[in-house]
């Protein structure tokens, strides 16, 4: 079983006891594997004021979907003298050659988000099957019998897995009752919208529009499915997501997606910058404050640290404005009569 510690918000790490003097001349270089989400912008500020705030200086690159480009990226962050790396892998399966290029060179790298099976790499993320969990569960609530569509994340990505091995746990009993029938089921590639809407369409092809609800597994993809829903005139058809997406926000205010969670990219972008500055200090993986040990599907035995997500419906969307993670007037555009604060 996992033995993993959960976030406290502003927990801080033990090992960051460091003064913009000591840290001034750190350089934490991050491989991002794409901007096409929303979210990635929000990460990547949060990052940035974490090293400012330690004194540490930030350099990027942007693998643009490619995990040939994000290899090679790796390699000139590390040539332009990174001391430690944050990655958000593009492909959990080719970024091995990364990993090891930076431990010929010492540098200690973060996994962010998205899990890097090496024991050498920290991997930093939220509780993703739980994240599955919520999105079954709320899309159960509101559809509790019916013909189901599971809208599935990159098949590079284990993120797709873990969120489809906790969607199941939700649903396996309504399954096994005969309540809820999967009548199709589908990767996104790249976890591109316009994939997801594809399939999606092809999948209500395939049932004659017999679909009751659909579990998608980002709000990206939850974008694409919506709107194959809504050529076919069944707004309103139960959909998850996650990331608390502005325009995914605004749908549910809408009432054309049930369910985001919300992962506060704030937080983790924060606890990443603090991390790296720590690691490339010479601090252990085990000394960063709420870590823990999980064995991975391979096997492994990572250091890991999982930030706890929140489920997002119209029940609770002033959790967001109040956190100021979007404004009132963003999150309630053209809506008429919706749910607070937007009625």
């Amino acid at each position: 079983m996992r033995k993993i510690a959960v976030l406290v918000a502003g927990a801080l790490l033990s090992a960051t006891a460091l003064t913009a003097a000591n840290a001034q001349d750190l350089v934490v270089g991050v491989s991002w594997s794409n901007f096409q989400e929303e979210r990635w912008k929000t990460d990547e500020a949060a990052i940035k004021a974490a090293l400012e705030a330690a004194g540490a200086k930030y350099i990027s690159a942007d693998a643009q979907s490619s995990s040939a480009k994000q290899l090679s990226d790796v390699e000139a962050l590390i040539a332009q003298g990174a001391n430690a790396l944050i990655i958000l892998a593009q492909d959990a399966q080719a970024i091995g050659p990364a990993v090891q290029a930076a431990a010929d060179e010492g540098i200690p790298v973060v996994g962010y988000d998205r899990l890097i099976d090496d024991p050498r790499a920290f991997y930093l993320t939220f509780d993703n099957v739980e994240v599955g969990r919520m999105q079954a569960r709320e899309i159960l609530k509101v559809k509790p019998e019916g013909n189901y569509v599971m809208i599935k994340g990159s098949a590079t990505d284990p993120n797709a897995d873990f969120l489809r091995g906790g969607q199941q746990e939700v649903l396996q009993a309504a399954i096994d009752a005969g309540k809820i029938k999967i009548v199709g089921e589908a990767y996104t590639d790249g976890w591109l919208p316009a994939n997801a809407q594809r399939n999606m369409e092809q999948i209500l092809t395939a049932n004659d529009n017999k679909v009751d609800a659909v579990v998608a597994s980002n709000d990206g993809t939850a974008g694409g499915a919506v709107a194959a829903l809504a050529a076919q005139g069944m707004e309103g058809t139960p959909v998850s997501g996650q990331d608390g997406d502005a325009a995914a926000l605004n749908r549910i205010a809408k009432g054309t997606q049930t369910v985001s969670v919300w992962k506060d990219a704030r937080e983790l972008g924060k606890t990443a910058g603090e991390v790296a500055v720590a690691l490339a200090k010479g601090a252990k993986l085990t000394d960063v404050a709420g870590a823990g040990t999980w064995k991975s599907p391979g096997g492994n035995e990572l250091t890991a640290k999982f930030l706890t997500p929140i489920a997002i419906t119209k029940d609770n969307l002033n959790v967001v404005v109040d956190a100021g993670w979007i404004s009132k007037d963003a999150l309630c555009q053209g809506v008429s009569g919706g749910p607070a604060p937007c009625n």
